[in-house]
């Protein structure tokens, strides 16, 4: 093992009170005040009885301050310790590896640093990463036992499809853990098929006919060329072919991604495809009507998926 080095600073201070030795030898200089205003474990470490003088050499000093040894490596103790120190010594550190946020979240639940581990909590879990990198939020959340994250990551991971791809994580959840989320997964691609089988979610929304012309092409005052379904379904009356494959479409894919924003990228979709019809009587208005159908659809869809339990232990 290569001799101690002093880390950068702010930890390399003159004035620092204690040292922290990482794992792989690299010695912080810091101040026992801000570790024990930010955890009670340091508070209660630093308010144990110091060695008297005749026993003080069996603990290791280094220029005079008592050296305490440290699990963690000096990058992730780096990280640790910034979170710690007042934002005019320091600034955040940027947590821009997965791996990086694991090791400085398992040390700020180790060491009870509460407040650093909220921080990381509300940097990481929040709607763009999630959106962005589910699968890897939920190792995270499951290595670190969140179990708020945890269910938070797998709704999120109903956007991907149901066998996920290849991410640099992956090693982290064990086989149990990925064999219920892809269940969790499966689960709701079929709770969701439920609304494929009757309507009545839709004629108990709208209650007449009336209030949604527009899928029978009986918008007042203009012509609808559109062809129409021979199939029942809505209110007893044949609808337009384009609305009934818009519904077709997205049961298919809320089988692999059942979540609201499959609904919404399939209204978008449709619309498209109309307005391409020019139809006089669909598409001027097709875009406010079908957001407002899709804001019901994915409504009816998030409740049954709110019904499904992801079933890990924690």
């Amino acid at each position: 093992m290569p001799d101690p080095v002093y880390a950068s600073p702010p930890f390399n201070h003159a004035k620092a009170d204690v040292i922290l030795r990482s794992s792989d030898n690299v010695d912080f200089r810091v101040f026992r005040l801000f570790l024990s205003l930010s955890s009670p474990f340091f508070e209660t470490l630093f308010d144990l009885p110091q060695p008297s003088e005749g026993k003080l050499k069996d603990t290791e000093t280094r220029d005079g301050l008592p050296v305490l040894p440290i699990s963690e490596d000096s990058r992730t103790l780096d990280a640790l310790l910034r979170f710690c120190y007042p934002c005019s010594l320091t600034e955040i550190p940027p947590l821009n590896h997965f791996k990086d946020v694991i090791k400085v979240l398992e040390a700020a639940q180790k060491y009870s640093l509460d407040a650093v581990e909220n921080t990381i909590r509300k940097a990481l879990f929040n709607p763009a990463i999630l959106e962005a990198n589910p699968l890897r939020c939920f190792a995270i959340a499951r290595q670190a036992h969140m179990r708020e994250e945890t269910i938070l990551s797998a709704k999120y991971s109903l956007r991907t499809s149901l066998i996920p791809d290849w991410f640099e994580e992956i090693g982290m959840i064990t086989s149990t853990d990925l064999l219920a989320l892809c269940a969790y997964h499966q689960k709701c691609g079929k709770a969701v098929q439920i609304l494929k089988l009757n309507y009545s979610w839709i004629e108990g929304h709208y209650q007449s006919r009336a209030a949604v012309p527009w899928i029978f092409g009986e918008t007042a005052g203009r012509n609808c060329g559109c062809p129409r379904s021979n199939t029942i379904k809505l209110f007893s009356q044949g609808h337009l072919v384009w609305w009934e494959e818009f519904m077709e479409t997205t049961f298919q894919t809320l089988k692999e991604k059942p979540c609201a924003q499959t609904v919404y990228e399939s209204a978008e979709k449709t619309i498209e495809e109309v307005r391409r019809r020019n139809c006089q009587s669909c598409s001027p208005n097709i875009a406010t009507v079908m957001k407002q159908f899709a804001d019901l659809f994915a409504k009816k869809v998030e409740e049954l998926v709110a019904e499904v339990e992801l079933h890990v232990t924690y």
